[in-house]
């Protein structure tokens, strides 16, 4: 924002809010954002952006990434979004297929692997789709495990344990893993693992192939411009992500006998020693 000429404390007043893992408590902060007269809402995830709208269908909204945006019903279409959101979305077409190619290139010999989802959710129901499509183009078997709670985690690996699954690939699903617990859990089962965020890397898990949080951001950051200067997110079309990053944790590598290969190394934006 700074970039773009706006100034906290100067021309600029930014109100923080965290419902952390309480996705319950999203619609009452929004709603208390709303109380305060505020410019634009903008959002860090697919259900923070759907608890905000509920809360209000004036005040703008900017995605600072989300999931499915028209299929929750937050735009009519990512060309012509419509109403008060916009912003930007994490889903690509190629993403869930990418992570399996990358995972199969990682872990050698790779036949079965567990997918590790919310399928209650529509996110889930369409990157098991995607994930799908990708694991028979691969040659891969699939297992798939819902996880309806974080505190469904460690039955939902011992089941993959039980049905001898080789890897895991953890769905966009953050309010129900948390990082180093997923990290803990998978390294105690001796399970690679692909996630969604960098931050679950950072934690201790094997690696993730995703959409760069940093440049999102940036991106979210126009949009908070152009509204500000009179903009309207109707007429703002929503942006696919177009940077991706390779994040690969060399200790957790090395802690579960693994040799990632030289040219993952080398393609890697990051490797966590």
């Amino acid at each position: 924002m700074a970039d773009l000429g706006w100034v906290e404390g100067k021309n600029l007043v930014i109100e923080y809010r965290s419902a952390g893992r309480d996705d319950q408590r999203l619609k009452p902060l929004a709603l208390e954002l709303i109380g305060l007269q505020v410019s634009v809402i903008v959002t860090a995830s697919g259900s923070a952006a759907v608890a905000a709208q509920k809360a209000t269908r004036t005040v703008p909204i900017v995605m600072a990434g989300a999931g499915d945006a028209v299929g929750a019903g937050l735009v009519a279409s990512l060309s012509r979004p419509g109403g008060n959101v916009t912003g930007t979305t994490n889903v690509s077409p190629e993403t869930i297929g990418k992570r399996l190619e990358i995972l199969k290139e990682a872990v050698s010999r790779l036949s079965r692997f567990a997918y590790l989802g919310c399928l209650d959710a529509r996110g889930g129901r369409r990157e098991l789709k995607e994930l799908e499509e990708a694991s028979t183009a691969l040659g891969l078997q699939l297992q798939v495990i819902n996880v309806p709670s974080a505190a469904d985690l460690k039955s939902a690996l011992d089941r993959a344990v039980e049905q001898r699954a080789q890897a895991l690939v953890v769905g966009d699903c953050p309010a129900r893993f948390h990082p180093q617990e997923l990290a803990e859990l998978a390294l105690r089962y001796g399970l690679p693992t692909m996630v969604t965020y960098t931050n679950y890397v950072r934690s201790g898990s094997l690696m993730t192939y995703s959409v760069s949080q940093a440049e999102q951001a940036r991106r979210a950051a126009t949009y908070v411009d152009k509204i500000l200067k009179g903009a309207k997110p109707a007429d703002l079309p929503v942006e696919q992500p177009t940077k991706f990053e390779l994040v690969i944790n060399m200790k957790t590598a090395k802690a579960l006998g693994l040799t990632i290969p030289k040219s993952l190394v080398l393609r890697a934006d990051e490797l966590i020693q």
